[in-house]
C-alpha cells in the first residue's frame, strides 16, 4: 500500500488515498491463494464469513473491495468485523462494475468517499465501513436472526421429510479402497478453530495413527499439521493441487443425480478418482464413508455445528449434518472446541513435586555407595556454611 502525494499535470486527475494491484475473483477462498500483501482483494461475497475473513487477514490485502454487500444483515456474520479490526479497510457495495477490473490493474481507492479509480478513470463507489458501522450492523442483525432461524428449521424439516430414509440407508463404498476396519478415522474440515483442535490433537495422532480424511481444503489443513491425508473427499474446488497429489485415495462428492462438476479438475491433472453420489455437505459423505468403512471411532475437525455456522456458509439448513450425526451414533467424537477446554500446562506445585521427586532420586543413588554416603555426610556437616553462601547470593 502507498499513498499518493504528487505534482500532476493540469489533465491528469489527481489520486488520493491508496493505491495496489487488483487480484480480481467471485471465490474468495480462490483469490486468497494468489493474494499478497499490499494487494487489492476484489471480491463479490454478500454476507463475508469468518473462514473467508480469517484468510484475507492472513494474506494482508492493503484493502478489500467487495462487490456485493459484507453483510445483508440477516443474521450476523462475523466477517466484516474481522477484516475492520485487523485495519483492512473495507469498501462494499461496489456492484458489477469493480468486478471488470482486469487482473494486475493498478486501482486506487478513495477511503473517505469509497470512490474506485483505474488509470483516472472511474470505476465504481462503494460504502467505506468502519468499526461503528459494522457494530451497528451486527446489532441489527441480531433482531433478524429470529425470522432467519425459523426458515433454517423449516428447509431443515422439509429435508429430513423428502431424504431421511434414503440417507440414513447404508450407502455403497465397495469401490473406496482404504481400509478403516475397527480403525479411528480423522476426519479434518477446514472450519473454524480446526488448526488449534489439530494442535491439541497431535499426541492423539501420533499414538493412534488414525486415517487420515480430508474435506476439500481439510486435505490441506492436515498436510500443514504434518499428516500426509490417506483419503480426500469434496467437490475439489478448495483443495491444492499438491495436496491432491500427495498419494491419497479421491473421492468426489457428486449430487444425487451423479453430476460431479469436481471431477474435471481431477481429469485435467490426471488423477484416478472414485464417484461419490449423495445429498448433503461433503463433510456429511465423508463420515458416512468411515461409518459404512466400519471405523471404531470418528473423530471430526473443523465441522459446522451450529445454525450461524451454517447461515455463514450459505446453507438454508443442516438437516444433512443431523441425520449423519443419529446415524453415525456414539462412534462420532466432535473436536471442536477442544483447545479452549483442555490446555497442556504444569503448575508451580507441579513443577515443585517433579523437582522434589528428582531430588529424592539423587540422594537415593548417592546413599547407595560408599563415595556417595561420604558426599553426603561431607554436605551435612557444612550445611549451615551452604546455608549462608546461598542466601548470600538470592537475597
Amino acid at each position: 500500500m502507498k499513498l499518493i502525494a504528487r505534482r500532476r499535470r493540469p489533465d491528469v486527475p489527481r489520486l488520493t488515498g491508496l493505491t495496489g494491484t487488483a487480484r480480481v475473483d467471485a471465490r474468495t477462498k480462490k483469490l486468497t491463494a494468489r493474494l499478497r500483501a499490499g494487494d487489492v482483494a476484489v471480491i463479490d461475497h454478500e454476507d463475508l464469513d469468518r473462514l473467508a475473513a480469517e484468510a484475507l487477514v492472513a494474506a494482508g490485502p492493503a484493502a478489500v473491495l467487495n462487490a456485493a454487500r459484507s453483510t445483508t444483515e440477516r443474521f450476523p456474520n462475523l466477517g466484516p468485523e474481522l477484516l475492520v479490526q485487523a485495519g483492512i479497510p473495507l469498501v462494499d457495495g461496489l456492484g458489477a462494475a469493480v468486478m471488470a477490473l482486469r487482473e494486475g490493474a493498478i486501482v486506487n481507492v478513495d477511503l473517505d468517499t469509497g470512490r474506485v479509480t483505474c488509470a483516472g478513470v472511474p470505476v465504481s463507489a462503494g460504502t467505506v465501513q468502519t468499526q461503528q458501522s459494522v457494530a451497528a450492523a451486527m446489532d441489527r442483525s441480531r433482531a433478524g436472526l429470529v425470522a432467519e432461524m425459523a426458515a433454517f428449521a423449516e428447509n431443515t424439516t422439509e429435508f429430513i421429510r423428502a431424504e431421511a430414509d434414503a440417507f440414513l440407508d447404508t450407502q455403497d463404498v465397495s469401490q473406496i479402497r482404504t481400509e478403516m476396519r475397527a480403525r479411528h478415522a480423522l476426519i479434518v474440515v477446514r472450519g473454524y478453530n480446526y488448526k488449534e483442535d489439530l494442535a491439541v490433537l497431535k499426541p492423539y495422532i501420533g499414538e493412534y495413527r488414525p486415517v487420515a480424511i480430508g474435506v476439500d481444503g481439510g486435505a490441506d489443513a492436515l498436510w500443514e499439521a504434518g499428516v500426509r491425508p490417506d483419503l480426500i473427499v469434496g467437490d475439489m474446488d478448495s483443495v491444492s493441487d499438491r495436496a491432491l497429489r500427495c498419494g491419497a485415495e479421491l473421492v468426489v462428492h457428486a449430487y444425487p443425480d451423479g453430476l460431479a462438476p469436481g471431477a474435471a479438475r481431477l481429469d485435467a491433472l490426471g488423477l484416478a478418482y472414485t464417484v461419490f453420489p449423495a445429498p448433503g455437505t461433503s463433510e456429511d459423505v465423508a463420515m458416512i464413508i468411515a461409518d459404512d468403512k466400519e471405523a471404531a471411532l470418528i473423530v471430526a475437525v473443523g465441522s459446522h455445528m451450529t445454525m450461524v455456522e451454517f447461515l455463514d456458509k450459505g446453507r438454508a439448513g443442516m438437516a444433512s449434518t443431523f441425520l449423519t450425526r443419529l446415524r453415525v451414533g456414539s462412534k462420532l467424537v466432535d473436536a471442536k472446541g477442544v483447545s479452549r477446554l483442555y490446555r497442556s500446562r504444569i503448575s508451580n506445585l507441579q513443577l515443585a513435586l517433579l523437582a522434589s521427586v528428582g531430588v529424592l532420586a539423587l540422594l537415593a543413588a548417592l546413599d547407595a555407595t560408599t563415595g556417595g554416603r561420604a558426599l553426603l555426610a561431607l554436605i551435612g556437616a557444612r550445611w549451615d556454611d551452604l546455608a549462608a553462601w546461598f542466601g548470600g547470593l538470592f537475597g
